[in-house]
């Protein structure tokens, strides 16, 4: 089983923090681990004050959801009352956030934490998150909802987890 260690979680946000300064952008980065406990959180000068909370939050729904959070997002328009309630769940730490910026940090096929970006744009806060894991060696592809061990990318007909039917598309680009 591996662990995402501080050493490993303080590399991904220098590299996201020095990622978004080249877009000129002051974000906040958060990784934790894959129960979506901190490991580690930095706010870059001039990032607006609630920037650090939104990419814990970001964070922790890519590691507990196991998904990044633009996958979710389909699922979360089709049942808003279900995704409403995650949030206040006895054992929620924080928000389930379904958006650009929060991305499931994933090696040899295991699920090892979550990543948050928050600060620029949704797209700039997804390109940086891209970007930093895929420079690291870190997965990007994940199953689509209901199709088991099937990568993001590829087309397999069925039923979808929440219980609509796939069309043979995936969620490209988590």
């Amino acid at each position: 089983m591996s662990t995402l260690t501080l050493d490993a979680a303080d590399e991904i946000v220098d590299a996201a923090l020095k990622r978004a300064q080249s877009l000129g952008k002051a974000v906040s980065v958060a990784v934790v681990d894959a129960g979506g406990f901190v490991i580690s959180v930095r706010r870059s000068d001039g990032a607006r004050p609630l920037t650090p909370d939104i990419a814990r939050a970001k964070a922790y729904t890519a590691a507990v959801m196991q998904r990044p959070g633009k996958m979710l997002k389909k699922w979360q328009e089709s049942q808003p009352v279900f995704f409403a309630q995650l949030s206040q769940l006895p054992g929620a730490a924080l928000p389930i956030m379904a958006t650009e910026g929060s991305v499931t940090i994933k090696k040899d096929g295991e699920i090892i934490g979550g990543l948050g970006i928050a600060g620029g744009t949704a797209d700039e806060d997804q390109q940086v998150a891209d970007d930093v894991l895929e420079s690291l060696g870190y997965e990007l592809e994940f199953a689509a909802w209901g199709v088991a061990g099937t990568p993001t990318g590829t087309k397999q007909s069925g039923t979808t987890e929440n219980g609509a039917t796939d069309n043979g598309t995936t969620d490209k680009g988590a």
